[in-house]
């Protein structure tokens, strides 16, 4: 295995504005691929917007989603990988020929679609469909994997995709900096940000207290040195319809350390090498070498109603 160069970016998307959100993503494309990086990884649902799909019928979430890999977004991915030589991996709504819906992210190269995952744990709308297969890919060498946002705050689902072999785990996000039941959670005021260069101090502690990174880094670190993955993290900066969202996304190394990290308030995105050793020289490999599955895979495996409600989102 060759090493490879992963970048992972933020930026402010437009609700429903496809154009608008694949220029961007067409921008950062061009200027990682410029700087070396293999593939570049945007957040959930970035080239639709996410959070403004809460209320919409479904006659709407059909008209907003698209097929894939023939829908108008893919081919523009294509073209844009084609054109800068760099793999691309973006979210948006997914429709099927049976008027299904579900919340997807694709990796595209210049070939086309190279892989697609369908949400497992999809909520923003009641009328999507939760995906019901892992998502393990190859990208130049390298076995990679897709869980999208809440799919990741179920442990099972970052230790079954890495025993199906992922090294890489790409976890495309819209969160933070909502309601919860953990301490410290809330939203942040989105009047802050109508002039974020004044109130720069004040975003950036609450972006990066309990309501923000402080909570996401009690727990993502973990997902990486558990599985001896590396970890790419997305999430958007600025306003994601009429929430604040704080960015930070990053790349988790399998040791559990933050290789490196979007840290300003405006569209970013940041690179790092990932290379095969660490792999097989951290915690979690020896952990999954140890594993005794004859003790625990009737208690992992029984039967269970899903119950799935998120503290923010209005009943």
């Amino acid at each position: 295995m060759k090493n490879i160069k992963i970048a992972s970016a933020q930026f402010e998307n437009r609700s429903g504005d496809k154009d608008y959100n694949l220029a961007v993503i067409s921008e950062m494309a061009k200027n990682a691929a410029a700087e070396g990086a293999d593939a570049i990884a945007f957040h959930e649902c970035s080239i639709t917007g996410y959070t403004f799909a809460r209320p919409l019928s479904k006659a709407e979430m059909l008209d907003l989603a698209e097929f894939i890999p023939d829908g108008p977004s893919i081919l523009k991915l294509t073209e844009l990988a084609k054109k800068y030589k760099i793999a691309i991996l973006a979210g948006l709504f997914e429709k099927d020929k049976e008027n299904n819906l579900f919340k997807a992210y694709v990796c595209v190269d210049q070939n086309g679609l190279v892989a697609k995952h369908r949400k497992l744990h999809p909520f923003i709308n009641p009328h999507l469909t939760p995906g019901n297969e892992y998502t393990v890919f190859d990208l130049y060498g390298w076995k990679c994997g897709i869980l999208i946002c809440y799919d990741n705050n179920i442990i099972e689902n970052v230790r079954a995709t890495t025993l199906l072999g992922a090294q890489v785990i790409f976890m495309p996000h819209v969160t933070m900096c909502t309601p919860s039941t953990r301490p410290g959670a809330g939203f942040v005021d989105a009047a802050l940000w109508t002039d974020k260069t004044a109130n720069q101090e004040i975003l950036r502690a609450e972006f990066d207290g309990l309501k923000g990174r402080q909570w996401l880094m009690k727990w993502l670190p973990a997902r990486a040195y558990d599985n001896a993955i590396y970890l790419v993290f997305a999430n958007p900066i600025g306003m994601d319809d009429d929430q604040l969202k704080n960015g930070c996304s990053m790349i988790i190394d399998p040791f559990g350390e933050v290789m490196t990290e979007c840290r300003s308030l405006d569209n970013e995105f940041v690179v790092a090498e990932l290379s095969p050793e660490p792999l097989h020289l951290a915690g979690g490999f020896r952990y999954l070498e140890a594993r005794r599955p004859e003790l625990y895979k009737n208690i992992i495996g029984a039967d269970h109603e899903s119950k799935h409600q998120v503290s923010w989102l209005k009943k």
